[in-house]
């Protein structure tokens, strides 16, 4: 049963002894990946960027490459419940976050502890599973439909992964707008949806937050030239986050946007296969000397830091 009356997506910061205000706790739900372009090293990379404590509960492990998942290995429900309630029992969590969970039984699992938890927002994440096979598919995705989505606050995945998904027998003469994916999700639940990269004329993209109702938020960004591996962890994540640090949900969409955008322009390639998002662009300076001057031993201390980029971090960021 969907809960009519959604928790609220302004979560306030707890504050220490001495009266500092302290990182909120997000716990996300994941598998770990071992290239780090998504899973788990996505996850805590944003989260911390996005100036919020990550509790990281791994689910299962990707046997993958930064060109392609090969097979994926799930953990236990209850490996995976002892690591979230052990942890939730120590520490008050502002906002959760769900991604890759590997299974049926650890979707029922996380589903179960949710619901304990009914006042924190949840964000739920569907990636593309296009490289599982067809069996393992249609399970996941029918527990994730029905136990997960009447608990989730923001629902977030690619637009033609969603509407594969949610809308399989769409006959429209288009493609479904967010608001069609949105009125499809709320049917199970699903108050806010957040659809990434629906195609637009001239490469560019569209990324809209929507309900059955209306649009309530809407950006587009030009669209790169390459193939990016772990960019929707990365923005769900930073969505969570921010909403964890008491950003309204239109503010922390807008944001989590623009950080997706800076760590994607800056990504690297690691490997022989895709480009990893830089999740940790911020921090990064440019060495290079004033004035061409290369032959410098020592630094300027008279010299102006240089600028990060326009990427503004909440006020309790990565200072900590």
């Amino acid at each position: 049963m969907a809960n009519p009356n959604p928790p609220p997506l302004d979560s306030p910061q707890l504050e220490t002894e001495d009266g500092e205000t302290a990182p909120a706790c997000v716990m996300t739900f994941n598998a770990n990946d071992p290239s780090g372009a998504g899973g788990l090293t996505a996850d805590i990379s944003a989260i911390t960027s996005a100036g919020a404590h990550a509790l990281a509960v791994v689910t299962g492990a990707y046997v993958r490459d930064t060109a392609e998942i090969f097979d994926h290995i799930s953990f236990d429900e209850e490996a995976v419940t002892e690591q979230a309630r052990t942890a939730l029992e120590d520490m008050p969590v502002s906002a959760i976050k769900v991604g890759f969970v590997g299974n049926p039984e650890n979707i029922s699992a996380i589903a179960e502890i949710a619901s304990d938890y009914a006042d924190v927002p949840l964000i739920a994440y569907m990636p593309n599973l296009s490289w599982w096979n067809e069996e393992a598919i249609d399970n996941y995705l029918d527990a994730f439909r029905e136990l997960l989505l009447p608990q989730t606050t923001v629902l977030v995945g690619n637009h033609s992964s969603l509407w594969r998904w949610l809308l399989p027998d769409w006959a429209g003469d288009k493609s479904p707008s967010a608001r069609d994916i949105a009125k499809a999700a709320a049917e199970f639940g699903v108050p806010y949806t957040l659809v990434t990269g629906i195609p637009l004329p001239e490469q560019f993209i569209d990324n809209v937050l929507a309900t059955p109702q209306a649009v309530l938020y809407s950006e587009k960004f030009e669209r790169f030239e390459a193939v990016f591996a772990g960019a929707g962890d990365t923005l769900t994540a930073a969505v969570t986050a921010l909403l964890a640090n008491g950003h309204n949900l239109q503010a922390a969409t807008s944001e989590a946007l623009t950080y997706l955008d800076h760590s994607l322009d800056a990504g690297f390639h690691p490997g022989m296969g895709h480009i990893v998002p830089d999740r940790l662009f911020w921090a990064q300076t440019d060495d290079t000397p004033p004035d061409g001057d290369d032959d410098s031993d020592e630094p300027d201390s008279a010299e102006p830091v240089p600028a990060l980029p326009s990427f503004d971090l909440p006020t309790n960021g990565t200072k900590h």
